[in-house]
């Protein structure tokens, strides 16, 4: 059967007269305890079928820790959980990229995120209090909350957990997150106030990835804080309109870029290309906008230099609600109704 499908694949790529996209890849929450055996028969029976060669796996603070349990969660991966994964992972050949949220995302609604529970000294805005009912939008313009990156107790400590998360998934590559960052650079901020929001936001990029370098480690984010949002007219969410945009200039370049946008098959995997970064363009439940994505950078790539071509990596789907639940939509087949289950399907099949 998997011959057939490999010959399938070939002729497919002839009659279009397209080689398949290097990097296919799915981003998707970390299953929890109860879920991981079906997680891992599914990426058996299904993801290797449509040649997925990429898992970012979205982890935070849902794996038992050693370095620091006071951080780990209420329901969280074991070592034995966790290796599961990595073996069906290498048995099909996909490689896992663990993520956990810095900078940004350390809040969602109501809810503080683990890291400024515990160390609520991190917190960049501690005057803004989490609302008992978040509504947006606000007028303290609270999306999530952001860490400080200037305290100087804050790195030791993220990187240590970052360190026991890429070990414990065999992780060549760690995925910091870093999209939609609205808190940076507070004017309340004994630390951060009066800099340049682009120059600390850039600081941080730069400093997570060498740190990841110094063992071998490649660093990838979310693109749209590295995007002009006023200039694109893409806005405060899929761009950046606090000048962070501007750190596009100031750090490294193999830095890899997750480029999302779910609306539209906006062209800013050329921006990204161009500026001398790898680049994937990410998609969500709009199939008809992915397999746009899609079909741009196989143009791209086919009118390319080799040094531009080889910067357009491919497809990321992405999924923003449980693992079960995409697992499910999956096996429903209900190929009419818009989800991230037949977004995948429509790229990938």
């Amino acid at each position: 059967m998997r011959f057939f499908l490999v010959i399938f694949f070939f002729i497919g790529s002839l009659v279009y007269g397209q080689e398949q996209l290097p990097l296919r890849g799915l981003a998707i929450a970390a299953p929890s305890p109860e879920h991981v055996d079906r997680f891992v028969d599914f990426i058996d029976r299904e993801l290797s079928l449509i040649n997925i060669n990429t898992l970012i796996l979205r982890v935070d603070y849902n794996y038992q820790y050693t370095s620091h349990p006071e951080l780990v969660d209420k329901n969280p991966l074991s070592k034995s959980e966790v290796r599961k994964i990595v073996d069906i992972c290498a048995k099909h050949g996909i490689s896992i990229i663990p993520q956990i949220n810095l900078l940004g995302h350390q809040s969602w609604a109501e809810d503080v995120g683990k890291l400024l529970e515990v160390y609520p000294q991190f917190d960049e805005t501690p005057g803004i209090q989490m609302p008992e009912n978040y509504q947006w939008p606000n007028t303290d313009g609270l999306y999530c909350k952001s860490y400080c990156p200037q305290h100087p107790d804050l790195h030791k400590i993220i990187f240590a957990l970052v360190d026991e998360v890429t070990a414990a998934f065999k992780a060549d590559a760690f995925h910091a997150g870093m999209d939609e960052v609205f808190y940076i650079g507070d004017q309340h901020c004994p630390r951060c106030s009066g800099m340049d929001k682009a120059e600390l936001f850039a600081a941080e990029v730069t400093r997570i990835r060498n740190h990841l370098a110094d063992t071998g480690k490649r660093l990838w984010i979310w693109g749209d804080r590295l995007i002009d949002g006023k200039v694109t007219g893409l806005g405060m969410w899929e761009a950046s309109m606090n000048t962070t945009h501007r750190a596009i200039d100031l750090i490294p370049k193999d830095v890899f870029i997750c480029d999302w946008h779910y609306e539209r098959a906006d062209p800013t995997a050329v921006y990204f290309a161009m500026k001398g970064f790898d680049v994937a363009s990410c998609s969500w439940r709009n199939s008809a906008v992915a397999t746009q994505q899609q079909a741009l950078l196989h143009t791209l790539r086919s009118s390319a230099t080799a040094a531009m071509k080889a910067r357009y990596q491919g497809m990321i789907q992405t999924v923003w609600g449980s693992p079960e639940g995409f697992m499910d939509m999956w096996e429903q087949k209900d190929l009419k109704t818009p989800n991230e289950a037949n977004t995948m399907r429509a790229l990938f099949n």
